[in-house]
């Protein structure tokens, strides 16, 4: 059965991206979850279109190159905004949001050639080519020595800004650093799990892994455990079943997570 499976090249690359890719999330989903910034990540993960859209009008071949670029200016820009506090910062993350999704939609759709990238939207891990596994390696080392580096600093900076502060760490640097590193990570893997998905996939795992954790050390590596569950078990059975793989891995995702709510509420 298996052998079978893995005769494809198609599901030898997938497999290897999803291990690539699954603790990736689990790891950083765990910061934006105790940082509250489900909003931050969903408003990059609509923004994409617009990163395409920017890609297209100035005529960039590549549109990973034009969703990364919008992406980082996305993200510095929305936490600018956080900072100003002028309103709820959910509130204008979720209408810039809005308009950037808004602006890609129109621009995208001009002709009626939006059908040519709508398969953003749930994404297909299932066509990835080795040269995007390359990408994802080097992603992986990025994300990797950053969080050895720095989730001392980010765990502080999340208790409380002020003692973060007291304790020399540049408070303005490291949002902006890891605003930027959620924007390469979504960027880069929005194609292979969608628009509507990625979301979900960031936040999940650490929320599943919250109900049950009693220490940071515990959260960050059932975190990690559960995305990579989630991401081989749902490939495998969105194979078994031929069901598309982004949404299968969500449900898995979703089944963990009410798993663990029950769990944590009898413990």
């Amino acid at each position: 059965m298996f052998n079978e499976m893995f005769s494809y090249a198609f599901m030898v690359r997938a497999t290897i991206a999803i291990l690539l890719i699954s603790p990736l999330f689990g790891m950083v989903g765990t910061m934006i979850v105790q940082k509250r910034m489900a909003y931050f990540s969903d408003a990059l993960g609509h923004s994409a279109l617009t990163g395409i859209a920017a890609g297209v009008i100035m005529g960039i071949g590549n549109t990973t190159v034009s969703m990364i670029i919008f992406g980082i200016c996305f993200a510095l820009l929305l936490n600018y905004i956080s900072r100003k506090g002028l309103s709820s910062s959910d509130t204008l993350i979720s209408v810039f949001a809005s308009c950037a999704t808004a602006l890609g939609l129109a621009i995208l759709s001009r002709g009626g050639s939006f059908a040519n990238y709508s398969a953003i939207l749930v994404g297909d891990i299932l066509s990835i080519t080795y040269t995007e596994i390359l990408q994802l390696i080097v992603l992986f080392a990025v994300i990797l020595v950053f969080w050895c580096f720095s989730i001392n600093r980010l765990t502080a900076i999340s208790i409380h800004t002020t003692l973060a502060k007291s304790r020399s760490i540049s408070v303005r640097i490291m949002e902006d650093a890891f605003a930027v590193l959620i924007a390469l990570l979504v960027m880069l893997s929005i194609k292979w799990v969608g628009i509507l998905l990625i979301n979900a996939l960031l936040i999940l795992p650490a929320a599943s892994s919250r109900n049950i954790s009693d220490n940071f050390r515990e959260y960050t590596y059932l975190s990690i455990i559960f995305s990579i569950f989630s991401g081989v078990v749902g490939l495998f059975v969105s194979y078994f079943t031929d069901m598309a793989t982004g949404p299968m891995i969500v449900i898995i995702a979703s089944v963990i997570y009410f798993a663990t709510y029950v769990y944590g509420k009898d413990r």
